[in-house]
C-alpha cells in the first residue's frame, strides 16, 4: 500500500472520521521521491530507536519500521493515533503514543506491556528524531529536545522552508533560533520541498533539515560553559535587535558600555558589533570573559 496516493489518505480520511487539521498542522506527504529522500538524510540503521513526532496515516512510519529495531510514533490527534495504530497493526516494532510530544517525557518512556522486550527504556541507548513536523511546534520541539536529557543523537526533520534558513544562518543573519540549534549541533539543509507535495497544499514551502553531531559544541565547552549561563547572555544580547551589542549587555548586565567595550576589543570584535553578527565561538569567548 503506498500511502503516498492521495486517493489512500483520502479513503483513510473518510474511513476513519478524519479531517486534515490546521490546529494539528495535518498536511500529508503525497510524493514518493520525497518521502525517499528524508529517508536516505536520516541514515537509518538496523539497530536505531527512531522517535517521529506526528505521524498522521504512517507514510513515514510505513518506512521507519522496514529499517530501523523500534519507532516510538507520537500522535496528538487521538482519532489518527487510533488510525495507525489499525494501519500499522501488522509491525511489531511500533509503539504509538497519544500525546502532545511536548509534554511527552522520552526520560521515562518504556514500551507496553505487549511489545516485544517491554523492559525496553530509552534512556539506556541512544535514538534519532525523524518526522515532518507541524510547523506551529517546530521550536518548541527543537527546544525540548536539544536542551532536555537524554538528546537525540540526530534529527532529521521536514519544517518550513524559512524556517530551515533561518536555523542554518551565518553570523550576519543569526537569531536567538539559530543560536539555540547550533549551540548543541550542526544544522544543514538538505533539499528544498515544493509546497504542491502535501495535501492540503500549505501556503509555504518546506525543507528537509538535518540536525548532526548534536551536542558536539556544547560537549567540547560543557566544562567552561553552562548552557544556562550561555542563554541568558545571548537573550539580553538579542533583547533589542537593532541596539549595538555593547549597548544591550550594558543594559542587561548593569555594566558601563566602557566595560562591555573592553572585552569585545579584547576578544577581537568591534565595539559597533550587533549580536546577529556574532558565531558561537563568539559568544563562547564573551562568557569566558565576562
Amino acid at each position: 500500500m503506498d500511502l503516498t496516493d492521495l486517493n489512500i489518505i483520502k479513503s483513510f480520511c473518510k474511513k476513519y472520521g478524519v479531517r486534515p487539521s490546521k490546529e494539528f498542522g495535518q498536511n500529508f506527504l503525497i510524493d514518493r521521491e520525497v518521502l525517499e529522500t528524508m529517508v536516505e538524510a536520516a541514515d537509518l540503521k538496523r539497530g536505531d530507536v527512531i522517535l517521529e513526532i506526528g505521524p498522521g496515516f504512517g507514510v513515514l512510519t510505513a518506512e521507519l519500521v522496514k529499517r530501523v529495531s523500534r519507532v516510538i510514533a507520537v500522535e496528538a490527534d487521538r482519532k489518527m493515533a487510533n488510525a495507525l495504530r489499525e494501519i500499522m497493526a501488522d509491525f511489531q516494532n511500533v509503539e504509538i503514543i497519544q500525546d502532545d510530544v511536548l509534554k511527552f517525557s522520552i526520560f521515562n518512556f518504556q514500551f507496553s506491556n505487549n511489545f516485544q522486550n517491554s523492559k525496553f527504556k530509552i534512556q539506556n541507548y541512544s535514538y534519532k528524531i525523524v518526522a515532518n513536523l507541524p510547523y506551529q511546534i517546530t521550536s518548541a520541539v527543537f527546544r525540548k529536545f536539544l536542551s532536555e536529557e537524554p538528546r537525540p543523537n540526530e534529527i532529521t526533520v521536514m519544517v518550513q522552508k524559512e524556517v530551515a534558513e533561518r536555523i542554518c544562518a551565518k553570523p550576519g543573519e543569526m537569531s536567538l533560533l539559530s543560536l539555540s540549534v547550533q549551540f548543541y549541533g550542526q544544522p544543514e539543509i538538505v533539499a528544498i520541498v515544493p509546497r504542491r507535495v502535501f495535501w492540503p497544499e500549505p501556503e509555504v514551502d518546506s525543507a528537509i533539515l538535518k540536525i548532526s553531531n548534536i551536542r558536539g559544541i556544547f560537549a567540547k565547552n560543557e566544562k567552561e560553559i553552562s548552557p544556562e549561563k550561555f542563554f541568558r547572555l545571548a537573550k539580553i544580547g538579542f533583547s533589542a535587535r537593532r541596539k549595538q551589542l555593547q549597548n544591550n549587555l550594558a543594559g542587561g548586565l548593569r555594566l558601563s558600555n566602557k566595560a562591555v567595550q573592553d572585552i569585545l576589543i579584547k576578544i577581537g570584535l568591534d565595539p559597533k558589533v550587533r549580536a546577529q553578527d556574532l558565531a558561537i565561538e563568539d559568544w563562547i569567548r564573551l562568557i569566558n570573559n565576562f
